[in-house]
């Protein structure tokens, strides 16, 4: 069965995370992305971090799963012109350089859409198209500080921190994938032509985060960072450790869920006490119940509080290492750590998992170029012009071209 997206064109002009990433979760589902790339001047990525045995870079190697690749100078005339003969039959274009960048080198969103009218383009910046900070230079920590994300995060009398991933730029890559494909489906519905994804990095993490905003405007109440516990304080849980050293959190969505929590950790006798009657008034006592929680998990080992917490159907969850996650029963079964043939280096599969049409992981990340001698052959361009073009420094043609 062919893959759900595999007739979806995507030229890709993005570097490092949000943009790229866009690309990637589409490209699970069969999009064809082709990953643009400046001669001499390849995406950081493939640079940043640890390197694999083959001397590749990990985070480059998921990022640049199953795209090709184009090392393409489409600011000058020639690679402008190959850029127009790819645009004029692609779907969506993804960038996320600075505002105004693609308008000097003059193919901004007006320019590409006289190219294609039908064009979906992704634009990815740190603060968006507009307003007064359209200029200012971001990266994803900057996002993580604008969106309220590090201000919540961390303890009470402690510094804000930031999450141990680029939450801002991931939660991006997200939004952008939908952004993409919500435009694509008014474009098939006849409600538009193609339009602009207009995506600020700050406020996909606003949007995702959502409660802080309303609980100020709304209830008057500005959430504070709260260390092992949630900021607000509205439900039991918190992050523990175990006699035997084993961390793990504890959680309960519910006044149900909450109840089973208290029984588990203190019998009937704190389950049952009035001033637990209900989430509202729990919130009152949050402090007695963190202790109370804490106490429990504290003089018991994980195998004993895991027992405990199953006989009454309340949540605790161990805190996996990397090693843990790679070893899981769980995620093995569910297939969530995939690799290809003669690469040592396994990646997060396709998610989600689709019943009829699911991703496909077909290779990793390729050398800057490989696909450059297939894609401009694929637009009609000689080998003798391809040549030309190579030694005029217009385009790159990279290794690993019979590797697919």
């Amino acid at each position: 069965m062919a893959s759900p997206l595999h007739q979806l064109k995507i030229i890709e002009l993005g570097h490092v995370i949000a943009g790229p990433l866009s690309a990637s979760l589409l490209s699970d589902f069969g999009a064809d992305v082709i990953k643009v790339e400046v001669p001499g001047r390849a995406d950081m990525m493939r640079e940043l971090g640890p390197k694999a045995d083959d001397g590749v870079g990990v985070w480059w190697k998921t990022l640049g799963r199953n795209k090709r690749t184009l090392s393409l100078n489409w600011k000058s005339d020639e690679g402008r012109d190959i850029l127009r003969r790819m645009v004029e039959s692609a779907d969506v274009l993804i960038e996320n350089f600075r505002p105004g960048v693609l308008e000097r080198a003059g193919i901004g969103p007006e320019t590409l859409h006289e190219w294609n009218p039908d064009l979906v383009i992704l634009r990815v910046s740190g603060y968006g198209q507009d307003g007064p900070m359209r200029d200012v230079p971001a990266f994803g920590r900057a996002a993580e500080a604008m969106s309220g994300l590090a201000y919540l995060t961390g303890f009470s009398d402690g510094p804000p921190m930031h999450p141990g991933f680029p939450a801002a730029d991931s939660t991006t890559g997200l939004m952008g994938a939908l952004g993409i494909m919500v435009a694509l489906f008014a474009r098939e519905r006849g409600i538009a032509r193609g339009q602009v994804v207009d995506l600020a990095v700050f406020e996909t993490l606003l949007r995702l985060m959502d409660y802080p905003v309303p609980a100020l405007t709304g209830a008057k109440l500005s959430p504070r960072r709260n260390g092992l516990r949630q900021p607000m304080d509205f439900a039991p849980g918190g992050m523990f450790r175990t006699s035997d050293g084993v961390w793990l959190t504890v959680s309960a969505g519910s006044a149900e869920t909450a109840q089973r929590l208290l029984r588990a950790v203190g019998g009937d006798a704190l389950a049952d006490d009035p001033r637990f009657a209900t989430l509202a008034l729990m919130s009152q006592h949050m402090a007695t119940i963190f202790d109370a929680i804490n106490d429990f998990v504290t003089q018991h080992t994980f195998a004993e509080v895991e027992l405990q917490f199953g006989r009454h159907d309340a949540v605790a969850s161990r805190v996996l290492s990397v090693e843990e996650i790679a070893e899981n029963e769980q995620i093995r079964h569910r297939g969530d750590i995939v690799s290809v043939e003669g690469e040592q280096t396994q990646v997060v599969g396709p998610i989600p998992h689709l019943s009829a049409t699911p991703g496909e992981l077909r290779w990793l990340g390729r050398p800057a170029g490989a696909d450059t001698r297939d894609i401009l052959s694929g637009l009609g361009i000689s080998e003798e012009r391809i040549v030309a073009l190579c030694e005029a420094g217009h385009i790159g043609l990279g290794g690993g071209e019979d590797k697919r």
